[in-house]
């Protein structure tokens, strides 16, 4: 049995259950689900998941201030400290997949030239793109970060199968069932304007 594949799916399962349920303290387990994620990755040689450690927690660090910290005009319409969900335009949405494609081909023809012993190079990149992206759009409280995050999962459950992790496809599966349930709650919280 891995243990950090264990620690890494309960962290990782109550930071996206408390994210999907709109509470700012998802920030504070995300903080040590980053850590055992980059533990976990080092040991599997997944580089480009690895490398993405340190950058999610910049951003859960950016998501975890603007969440408590919005300007004029984005505040809640039910707390004023707290950032209300928006959705992103159309035009954002086409630029978004586009900058996901070209942005995991590169990265993925890079990683086969540069860490030949990543065993998914293509499949590694892809899913450490979407998640930088979906994290992003999760700072920003943006409905469509779930719609990112079933990608994500549904990609994770793919790449955790073909290296053998043991509990994080099944960890994959919940996510995915998580941010099914989180898309249409954020769907409330939209019509809310909360």
């Amino acid at each position: 049995m891995n243990w950090l594949d264990l620690i890494s799916s309960v962290l990782g399962l109550a930071c996206v259950f408390l994210a999907g349920r709109n509470s700012k303290y998802n920030f504070w387990v995300g903080y040590l689900y980053s850590a055992a994620l980059f533990a976990l990755f080092w040991q599997k040689s997944l580089v480009a998941m690895l490398m993405l450690q340190p950058i999610s927690l910049g951003i859960n660090i950016l998501g975890h201030y603007r969440w408590t910290h919005p300007h004029e005009g984005e505040q809640s319409a039910q707390n004023a400290k707290s950032l209300k969900v928006t959705k992103l335009s159309n035009p954002e949405r086409l630029i978004a997949c586009a900058s996901v494609l070209l942005a995991a081909l590169a990265w993925g023809w890079l990683l086969r030239r540069l860490f030949p012993a990543d065993p998914v190079p293509y499949l590694d990149s892809c899913v450490t793109v979407l998640i930088l992206v979906a994290q992003f759009l999760s700072a920003q409280k943006k409905w469509d970060c779930w719609v990112a995050w079933i990608l994500v999962n549904i990609t994770q459950l793919i790449l955790h199968i073909s290296v053998g992790n043991i509990f994080m496809p099944i960890v994959s599966g919940l996510y995915l069932v998580n941010a099914v349930a989180s898309l249409a709650g954020w769907s409330k919280l939209y019509k809310k304007n909360a």
